[in-house]
């Protein structure tokens, strides 16, 4: 059992100085400050939260968890992803992808890294393929993935408006959306896509083809990097009220000059007129981050992200942006769980995961629950992955 005395809670909705309990790897109840009567003869571990914030634990929804990369040859591969690099990110949810490579790299590579991140205690699951269509699958066949193993929801990312497209036809994504579709219903998940967004003029064309021509939704497809540039952005702002759209925040650190800021990329977003409930944060964690000459294709440089990229800028667009601590968390917490399907995620709430953050005032992590286990307490981490 655990005690969280005396926080601020936020669920992500404020609802003012509670305690919450914890056990058996859920939210048992968020009180008023006082004893509750069913716990009485019970010692808890207590953290002091007082004058503190307490937050859903973090859902970062695009993250290449086996590594991914490549494009400047072999040794521009990136590494897996750490433990406790999802830790100091308040991360305790991720959704693993493929990428680039989906020659040398392969579904099962991530599907076995979500079944390692899942044994060392956080949540994971995970799209199969990767940017090419055909994609690589684990089965061959991406609905067979979708509907044989637990910890696949959707498909993704496929590339699309992107030199690294391998250029689909719109009758190649139709009927790939539609298998996709038909496997989410009969696998009981999310069954959605994850489409990379390149910086081709017009990137949006292809779904907006796609659902004009099929009995498809505009909610069955995340895409994602809807910041890399600022025509992509520009048309976002339409996209995005027609469906969900994903920020990407580990780049922007790298390419100010090319990427729109992802807390002020967000305060447009909703400024525009697009329902902040369309609207979600990740981290391209692990992913590579490529420059390449628009003129000639080279690689100029590579670059690698990290998770702790969304708390630096839900921070920033709480702290710089303005906008309220309740609708900045729903970008990485309610929104990636109502489109990903994660009934038990995203919120404090009775019956819901024990996955709980710590912040101070100044929205810096102290504390990590994940699934009901300590991380991290007051700054310090206490749990590590297996080889770190």
């Amino acid at each position: 059992m655990i005690l969280i005395k005396e926080g601020e809670i936020y669920t992500p909705d404020f609802i003012g100085t509670k305690d919450l309990w914890v056990g058996g790897g859920k939210i048992l109840a968020i009180e008023d400050n006082r004893v509750m009567a069913d716990f009485k003869n019970i010692k808890p571990i207590i953290i002091d939260a007082k004058g503190k914030l307490v937050v859903p634990g973090l859902i970062d929804g695009h993250v290449h968890i086996a590594g991914a990369g490549g494009e400047g040859g072999p040794a521009t591969r990136t590494p897996e992803l750490q433990l406790t690099e999802m830790i100091k990110a308040g991360v305790t949810t991720v959704i693993g992808c493929l990428g680039t490579d989906g020659f040398a790299r392969s579904p099962i590579d991530v599907l076995m890294k979500v079944k390692a991140l899942r044994a060392e205690g956080v949540s994971a699951w995970m799209m199969t393929g990767a940017y090419q269509l055909p994609t690589p699958t684990i089965t061959g066949d991406v609905a067979k993935d979708i509907i044989y193993f637990e910890e696949i929801i959707g498909a993704g990312e496929i590339a699309l408006s992107d030199h690294r497209s391998s250029n689909p036809s719109s009758e190649e994504l139709a009927k790939f959306a539609a298998h996709v579709r038909i496997a989410g219903l009969l696998g009981g998940c999310a069954g959605i896509i994850n489409f990379h967004m390149g910086d081709a003029k017009n990137p949006f064309k292809p779904i907006y083809d796609l659902v004009k021509n099929s009995e498809l939704k505009y909610k069955q497809f995340l895409p994602t990097h809807i910041n890399r540039n600022p025509w992509i952005f520009r048309e976002s702002k339409n996209y995005g009220k027609d469906g969900p759209v994903d920020i990407t925040t580990s780049s922007y650190p790298y390419y100010p000059d090319e990427e729109v800021k992802p807390s002020k990329a967000f305060r447009e977003l909703l400024a525009a007129g697009v329902p902040l409930e369309h609207i979600t944060f990740s981290s391209d964690a692990c992913g590579s981050l490529p420059a390449f000459d628009t003129h000639t294709g080279e690689l100029l440089r590579i670059d690698r992200g990290l998770p702790i990229a969304n708390l630096h800028e839900l921070r920033d667009s709480v702290l710089v942006e303005k906008i309220s601590l309740s609708q900045a968390l729903r970008v990485l917490t309610t929104n990636p769980a109502r489109i990903f399907k994660l009934n038990t995620k995203g919120e404090l709430a009775p019956g819901k995961d024990a996955d709980i953050l710590v912040l101070d005032k100044d929205l810096h992590l102290e504390t990590v629950i994940a699934n009901g286990q300590i991380f991290m307490q007051n700054g310090k981490i206490l749990k590590k992955g297996t080889y770190e």
